[in-house]
């Protein structure tokens, strides 16, 4: 049995906001939780306080099922499976791009979430001091350098700069996870077969650096996003500054977002893309060489519709009925990222026949 709990926003029908799965009403000990939350402190703070009593409970609890930040981890694992041995990935960029016939308007909640983030990043800070540090993966080869802060990538036709959203956090969230477990997780009662597949997927996914900038076929959709960044940067860390950010979002996000959000023409209108730009070596045995530097560049993209209403819809309620459908196949139970849950799923494959597609765009050399 399924309870679903919903909430109206504006004038649109029905948006997912999180969904709570059990065995039967009388049972909360084994109750399963999804939702769309894209707040790192919230998210690790769920972890710190209730992993131990998920895992004995067997209660399977997985924030960032929509937007923020299922495409950000399928589209890692995808891009990272297209490296085939003896070839390695180093690192993985993801650009996103948020495009519209007509005005783009984003979510009011989106616009509060980063307010309340930046308010909230010295707790986030105290709380990962306090815990014990995470298994760092193994990457090929070193760090990449930071890069100018206003990038140019020719390739895609885009203009980025970086995006401090949540899908880095998660990202490495579920790395380290893998680093502890190379194999992933075993589910609550999985087949040998499964438990094949299982071990042969996470053999094909090779960790790499990763990061998120947002971008724009424009210098002056550039310049916007980073006059936003500067008013949430700036007036998010102080009470007052808050209040007025909350109170007249529109000019604060020059027009981006307001109070009553999209209309349904904007919405429909509404599309994204995002672009991974994986940089690697085709073959391992380069690392070791004197100053050698990545020789080979792999990308795949997702697209999909607007992300607010439509895309993160679809991949709640999709994460949701694979949890119904395969719960056998997945962890007992415990606080996880998505990627460590639906990694090897056939999530990707159900998110593909509800309109957010997987492709892969080019593999080419670089020059050295």
């Amino acid at each position: 049995m399924a309870m679903v709990m919903v909430y109206q926003l504006y004038k649109f029908q029905i948006l997912y906001f999180y969904i709570i799965l059990f065995v039967k009403p009388s049972d909360f000990s084994r109750c399963d939780y999804l939702d769309i939350c894209g707040e790192p402190e919230f998210m690790e703070g769920v972890e710190a306080k209730y992993h131990e009593t998920a895992v004995a409970t067997g209660s399977l609890v997985v924030s960032a099922c929509g937007f923020d930040s299922v495409p950000a981890e399928l589209g890692l694992i995808f891009n990272s499976r297209q490296w085939v041995h003896p070839a390695i990935p180093n690192h993985v960029r993801a650009y996103v791009s948020l495009e519209s016939n007509i005005r783009m308007v984003g979510n009011f909640g989106t616009f509060e979430s980063a307010v309340l983030s930046v308010a909230n990043v010295e707790k986030l800070q105290e709380l990962r001091q306090s815990r014990p540090r995470r298994a760092r993966p193994v990457i090929a080869g070193p760090a990449p350098p930071k890069g100018p802060l206003v990038e140019h990538q020719k390739k895609i036709g885009l203009w980025a700069v970086k995006l401090p959203s949540a899908d880095s956090i998660v990202v490495r969230r579920t790395l380290s996870t893998l680093a502890e477990n190379p194999h992933g997780l075993p589910g609550v009662n999985e087949s040998a077969e499964q438990r094949e597949r299982r071990e042969a997927f996470w053999s094909t996914v090779k960790p790499a650096y990763f990061g998120v900038k947002i971008g724009s076929k424009s210098l002056l959709g550039i310049f916007r996003f980073m006059i936003i960044g500067m008013f949430i940067g700036l007036l998010g860390k102080i009470s007052f500054g808050r209040w007025l950010l909350l109170k007249f979002p529109s000019i604060f996000s020059l027009g981006l977002f307001r109070k009553k959000g999209p209309s349904e023409d904007e919405v429909r209108s509404a599309s994204f893309k995002m672009w991974f730009v994986g940089h690697g070596f085709s073959d391992e045995s380069l690392i070791s060489q004197e100053k050698s530097k990545p020789d080979m560049e792999v990308i795949t993209r997702i697209t999909g519709p607007e992300i607010g209403y439509s895309t993160t819809s679809i991949i709640l309620v999709q994460c949701a009925l694979v949890v119904l459908s395969q719960r056998e196949n997945l962890v007992k139970g415990g606080v996880f990222t998505p990627g460590v849950v639906f990694g090897t799923t056939d999530l990707q494959q159900r998110l593909q026949e509800n309109g957010i597609s997987f492709d892969i765009i080019s593999k080419s050399s670089l020059p050295r």
